[in-house]
């Protein structure tokens, strides 16, 4: 017997565990995981800021905006995963992996990148559909590591299933094993544009929930070992994706050892639990009193308040560039009525005309100057506009203008869209945006309606 197979033997006579300790171990490994599994990937919210984010729903010190999101929609998939292993009848499905992956991702986005020329280049990732341009990584050795090109890639996703699924089926592979093959082959496909690190060890704790295991954690501080782990493999299997893709156990054994010291690390800590020990690690009551400090703040501390001019910049960005575009989009229809037709953003009161046909370009924050961040500092709101004006002589209507605007009003601790405040660090979420939409639309259509309902030709 293993020394795996003891501690999972160990685990399973504990069972079940009294509610107390269940509920500091669920605690403590939603905490870890979603903590280290994002900053192995360059999240920079630290552990307390998580902490505060998932257990009381609150932003403290200037966190950035994209890692509060991501953090938030990578707890949300954690409870995918853990309510869809549950489904022992249900197998492994693509749709469950491009369902995590758009939850993880949350929509569509334009990831900027500046050139060292100073350009700004750009292109779009997607959220929930695999990759429409051939991905790479640089290797821990210096090396240029090709994935699975965009053409191959649904087919070797449907192989790597189907395999789960029969291998699953035959039990002679350990659940760890099978955890850690798949991790391995999913990553040498890499199947979408971003995200395919955290998709990945989802997945992992996906197939140990469904044989009845605990999840375990990569620890961020463990990266170089976990990436070198995968890159003995690399070496051992070749550089051709489609062989990495169907890479064997055999080919596999660094990196399942690494993946099983991780899962005795986690049983571990389980029976620890179970036996009502501690759990804590050395650094956790420094947490502890770290998080406490936050909460409890200071008398005159600013740092709740959240108006800062990159909180500013990224609502600019994530929320206003592309609702002005859906608008747009949405009342186009009746752009036709009219012979004028002008579009502009606003920062506070400063206003940028342009053709309706142009899309609005993107702040980065580091490329502003002083008088640029002065003007963000004091800005109360931005907003998007546009004016439709002299009506075309061919309609039989009345003469109308009129004016839409799309403002979002900045406050000291949340920001208002539409009619509704948010704290910062979230976004409205998509049937808020349609409903905002709606109400333009239908404004477009009483306006015009009225305009033929008045008409008189004697006039």
């Amino acid at each position: 017997m293993t020394h795996i197979d003891q501690l999972y033997n160990e685990w399973l006579s504990l069972q079940p565990l009294k509610p107390e300790d269940k509920s500091r171990l669920d605690r403590k490994f939603m905490l870890e995981f979603n903590y280290n599994s994002n900053h192995i990937e360059g999240n920079t919210l630290t552990y307390g800021q998580t902490e505060l984010l998932l257990l009381f729903g609150k932003v403290v010190d200037e966190a950035n905006m994209k890692d509060l999101e991501e953090m938030k929609a990578h707890n949300v998939c954690l409870k995918m995963v853990q309510e869809e292993a549950d489904d022992k009848n249900h197998p492994l499905t693509e749709t469950f992996i491009r369902q995590l992956h758009h939850t993880l991702l949350r929509e569509d986005y334009t990831l900027y990148r500046q050139l060292p020329d100073g350009t700004t280049t750009s292109y779009v990732i997607h959220a929930g559909v695999y990759k429409t341009r051939p991905n790479s990584v640089i290797t821990v050795t210096g090396e240029r590591f090709e994935y699975a090109s965009p053409e191959e890639t649904p087919a070797l996703i449907t192989d790597l299933v189907e395999w789960y699924n029969i291998e699953e089926q035959k039990a002679e592979l350990s659940p760890i094993e099978l955890a850690a093959v798949f991790h391995y082959r999913y990553i040498r496909i890499h199947p979408f544009e971003d995200g395919n690190g955290r998709i990945a060890r989802l997945l992992v704790n996906y197939i140990l929930t469904r044989h009845h295991y605990p999840m375990i954690v990569v620890k961020s501080k463990d990266k170089d070992r976990y990436l070198t782990a995968l890159n003995r493999c690399d070496v051992q299997v070749g550089s051709t994706p489609s062989v990495g893709a169907h890479a064997e156990p055999a080919q596999l054994v660094p990196f399942i050892e690494y993946m099983t010291q991780c899962l005795e690390a986690a049983l571990t800590v389980c029976i620890k639990a179970a036996k009502g020990e501690s759990i804590e690690e050395e650094d956790d009551f420094q947490k502890q009193i770290k998080l406490l400090q936050q909460l409890a703040g200071k008398k005159g501390d600013n740092s709740l308040w959240s108006d800062t001019v990159e909180n500013k910049i990224d609502l600019y960005n994530r929320l206003l560039l592309p609702y002005s575009q859906k608008m747009k989009e949405g009342i186009l229809p009746a752009f036709g009525f009219f012979e004028d037709v002008a579009c502009w953003y606003s920062i506070g009161n400063r206003e940028s005309r342009m053709d309706c046909k142009q899309q609005g370009q993107p702040f980065i924050f580091e490329s502003l100057t002083k008088e640029d961040k002065e003007m963000w500092k004091q800005a109360k709101s931005i907003s998007f506009s546009i004016s439709l004006s002299k009506l075309k002589p061919d309609y039989a209507m009345q003469n109308v203008s009129t004016c839409l605007s799309v403002i979002i009003q900045f406050f000291a601790e949340d920001y208002m869209f539409h009619t509704k405040r948010y704290a910062y660090g979230t976004y409205p979420s998509v049937d808020d945006m349609n409903q905002a939409l709606d109400g333009y639309k239908q404004t477009m259509i009483d306006i015009i309606e009225k305009a033929i309902k008045d008409y008189n030709p004697e006039n």
